[in-house]
């Protein structure tokens, strides 16, 4: 199965050749990092039509922390064009992080839209080094679709945990790998090397459940959910809470 995989790989690495020789001269980042904030615009507007009441049951959750008040500090990691805020109950005061400078302008457009939110700051840093934000600071912290990308996804939960106060909830939904043996896994794996550059960084094939299992919070519900679009070769999602 290795060689196969190997063999396809560079099936597609000879498909894809231009793309992996600017990726390697330099050349291919910025472009990304440029256009990739609105593929994500386009993406996560039909992404939250076909996930809307999951969403909605999950972030809901958000009001009951403070009695209904809605008076919350929540961080989103990774925030990109802002497409929870309209789940955000109303008064939550929102700190965004996003290593993308070139998400703030539709970042912008989003807060517009959404004036039931108290806006803190846009903090361009990754999700591994916050130091810009203080220990125990935040009630709540959000991650959509950015431990699949990040350079190191234990790290990223630690400074969570670091900035969430005690009792703090850590909201996710994150895509994973398909199931080890599967065909679906095989593709993943034969994609990952040319998708990374494509989704500005992507990982195809993480097992996040594992990063969160071993990141001892208190608490931990995690479900599985199919993933939103089928012409993806993003895997299933899983969605949950995390509590310090």
């Amino acid at each position: 199965m290795d060689v196969l995989v190997r063999l396809l790989q560079l099936l597609v690495l000879l498909l894809t050749l231009p793309l992996h020789l600017m990726a390697l001269l330099g050349c291919w980042q910025p472009l990304c990092k440029s256009y990739f904030p609105y593929l994500m615009a386009a993406l996560t507007a039909k992404s939250n039509q076909k996930m809307e009441s999951k969403k909605r049951e999950l972030f809901g959750q958000i009001k009951r922390l403070t009695g209904g008040s809605g008076k919350v500090a929540l961080l989103e990691l990774g925030c990109g064009t802002g497409a929870n805020f309209q789940f955000y109950p109303a008064g939550c005061r929102i700190t965004c992080l996003d290593p993308n400078p070139h998400m703030e302008k539709l970042l912008t457009k989003s807060m517009a839209e959404n004036r039931h939110l108290q806006y803190e700051q846009f903090v361009v840093a990754s999700g591994e080094d916050m130091k810009q934000l203080a220990d125990g600071s935040m009630d709540v912290v959000v991650s959509t679709l950015v431990l699949c990308s990040v350079q190191s996804p234990r790290r990223v939960l630690q400074e969570v945990q670091r900035v969430l106060r005690p009792g703090g909830v850590f909201f996710f939904w994150e895509h994973v790998a398909e199931p080890r043996g599967s065909w679906a896994l095989l593709w993943q794996q034969v994609l990952e090397p040319t998708w990374k550059h494509i989704g500005d960084g992507c990982c195809l094939t993480r097992e996040t459940w594992k990063d969160l299992e071993s990141a001892q919070f208190s608490e931990l519900q995690m479900e599985q959910q199919p993933p939103p679009f089928k012409w993806l070769p993003v895997g299933p999602h899983i969605m949950g809470k995390a509590i310090k």
